[in-house]
């Protein structure tokens, strides 16, 4: 018996709703509440209902009927137990990988947040998260533009719906067109939709003026899967001869665990804090001379702007970057998820290729360089959407064959998110009916932004013992902490950096979930990360409890008021 199923409109239905929930109220959907729900719709029956009875009832007019048998699926359980709760049978190198205090932190603040839904009484009514840059859970509204194209091309009814402007009817029908089956339940190419690609290369020639090409483009589930991809592809040799990648300290706080577990060999070079956070070339070259002595560095990553430090680099900074990877021979990761959020004085966000390719012609041609870019990034902050991407400079063809033949292992990146990784980078223009509003609401949280740094880096060094850089690009602060001696022992009894217990009692005791700092060997300083990549009034309420927090801590020396 052969069953022919279409595509559930139901789900197509739910699944709009949840990309663009305007589209509740457009004409082209049927009665919500009954479908959804699976009350009452036809006569009586919810939708559900009504088909099961109909898939049943083809199925027992088949001729299959009579002879199908149902067989339970066996397996040898206490084998299995017995294989796979032994520590030892877990990879190894997923057993070195480091603990992660973020994680802690964030199953502390799940604990919590259940204790307050059983009616525990806290301090706190809720937990706040700036630890990370997740904006939609902090209520920052999505870009219309982007949901409403998504909401139409996974329900391409909606076409007919007079509800969304024409240019979002348009763009949604261009990309259907893209995808196999003009549906986003296809799969794509493991190294992405071709005419993404082309939107993505086309991007960056215009941003560069430098020529870019869709063949060397690759688009992953997220910026951090490029990257580990990217460098999964260096990892060989054991021992002394093991792939060593630079890392910046501070770097990403999930970088260490991608890295790690691609098999490389983590090389710190310490950022200057005291210049802004500035890159420090003594300091490169420092930790490549050392890291010769038990690995092979073979790439330096960096990102701009900062994550978490909030720097930006100027063209001359970036210009010994690139003469630093060429004279050491050295693979150039460039992370510029944050590039469309340069707000300080006098700076503007130049990428690395385009430096590159304005610099010496035989550096043009020979410095080989991977950037990566994502929907995390600040305009579009569509983090749950999982799609980013990495271009690929200089690189042997033979070589770029391998990024394809990886991408394969994840199939293809969520349809959604390479959609979201065109409306991007192609956004409404000038004329378009979207345009306006696109530009609103993309410069609201640009001012939301540049206004949260200026303010919380003017209230965090007022608090005694806090002492926080300027801030001049990305989502982030990172002021360093002062402790008192104190937290210091207690936090070496518990087996904690200083930084971390703070950031634990900071949840329990005010509910508001910060970053502790990472900051490669520096194990003598601490920090803290805050996502300023929040409404306003939230931000308020964060820094009134951390201040309230703080005080207490430092013992009294200056009240809540007083800051």
């Amino acid at each position: 018996m052969k069953l022919v199923w279409k595509h559930s409109a139901m789900l197509h239905l739910l699944l709009c709703i949840c990309v663009a929930p305007c589209a509740s109220s457009v004409q082209a959907l049927p009665p919500l509440p009954a479908m959804a729900l699976g009350g009452p719709h036809i006569l009586g029956k919810s939708v559900l209902e009504s088909n099961l009875e109909e898939a049943v009832s083809v199925w027992q007019s088949s001729s299959d009927c009579n002879s199908f048998k149902w067989t339970a699926p066996t397996f040898e359980f206490n084998c299995f137990m017995e294989m796979m709760t032994s520590l030892q049978h877990v990879n190894p190198t997923v057993r070195g990988l480091r603990d992660s205090p973020q994680t802690m932190l964030q199953n502390l603040a799940e604990r919590i947040r259940k204790e307050i839904s059983l009616g525990a009484q806290k301090p706190f009514k809720k937990v706040i998260d700036v630890s990370s840059g997740d904006p939609h859970r902090v209520d920052l509204q999505h870009v219309s533009f982007l949901r409403q194209v998504l909401a139409v091309c996974i329900y391409p009814q909606l076409l007919e719906d007079k509800c969304f402007p024409l240019d979002v009817k348009i763009r949604a029908q261009k990309l259907l067109e893209a995808c196999d089956g003009a549906s986003v339940g296809s799969y794509t190419a493991s190294s992405g939709l071709r005419h993404v690609r082309q939107s993505i290369a086309e991007f960056i020639t215009k941003r560069d003026g430098v020529p870019s090409y869709a063949q060397n483009i690759f688009i992953s589930a997220g910026s951090q899967r490029a990257i580990m991809i990217a460098v999964k592809l260096l990892a060989s040799g054991e021992g002394n001869t093991r792939t060593g990648v630079l890392i910046p300290g501070p770097c990403p706080h999930m970088l260490y665990n991608v890295l790690e577990e691609a098999g490389v060999v983590l090389v710190p070079y310490q950022l200057t804090e005291e210049r802004g956070w500035a890159v420090d070339l003594d300091n490169m070259h420092q930790a490549l001379k050392a890291a010769r002595g038990y690995c092979e560095p073979r790439a330096i990553y960096i990102s701009n702007p900062g994550n978490p430090t909030g720097h930006v680099q100027d063209r001359k900074s970036i210009e010994e970057v690139i003469q630093f990877a060429a004279a050491e021979r050295v693979l150039l990761l460039a992370d510029e998820v944050y590039q469309d959020s340069v707000y300080g004085k006098d700076r503007e966000f130049i990428s690395y290729k385009k430096v590159l390719f304005e610099m010496d012609i035989e550096l043009a041609e020979t410095v080989q360089l991977i950037s990566f870019h994502s929907l995390s990034s600040t305009c579009i902050r569509e983090c749950g959407l999982r799609a980013g991407y990495m271009e690929v400079v200089n690189m042997d063809p033979e070589v770029i064959y391998y990024f394809d033949n990886t991408l394969c292992g994840d199939i293809s990146t969520p349809v959604t998110g390479q959609l979201g990784l065109d409306l991007m980078v192609n956004p409404p223009q000038s004329g378009d009916p979207s345009y306006h509003t696109y530009m609103q609401e993309t410069f609201f949280i640009l001012a939301t932004l540049s206004h949260n740094a200026q303010w919380v880096q003017e209230l965090l060094n007022k608090l005694p013992g806090v002492r926080c850089q300027p801030v001049l690009g990305g989502i982030y602060v990172f002021p360093r902490l002062h402790l008192p001696c104190g937290i210091k022992e207690q936090a070496k009894l518990l087996g904690l950096k200083a930084d971390v217990l703070y950031c634990q009692k900071l949840l329990e005791e005010e509910g508001v979930l910060a970053g502790a700092g990472e900051h490669g060997e520096m194990t003598d300083s601490f920090h803290l990360r805050l996502c300023i990549l929040v409404p306003h009034y939230t931000l308020v309420e964060v820094l009134a409890r951390l201040t309230s927090f703080h005080c207490r801590l430092m013992g009294g020396t200056v009240t809540p008021t007083e800051v």
